[in-house]
């Protein structure tokens, strides 16, 4: 039994393992989580929610990078 799983992540399938945390998955993905939002099969999911969100296969996440400017 494998202990990985696929998702997509911004249109593309993404791999990792079973029981990953949202958080941890930003954080293999090389996201900064202060600046990015995070809609989870079709909903924006509010930054309260990540910690106790884990990934499950077949989930769809668009993650959106935060752009400052003047």
């Amino acid at each position: 039994m494998s202990n990985q799983i696929t998702l997509q992540v911004n249109g593309e399938t993404r791999s990792c393992l079973t029981q990953t945390s949202l958080p941890d998955l930003l954080q293999q993905l090389g996201f900064n989580p202060r600046l990015i939002a995070v809609e989870y099969n079709g909903e924006i999911l509010h930054r309260q929610f990540w910690s106790q969100t884990q990934v499950q296969p077949g989930d769809r996440l668009e993650i959106v990078t935060i752009v400052g400017g003047g």
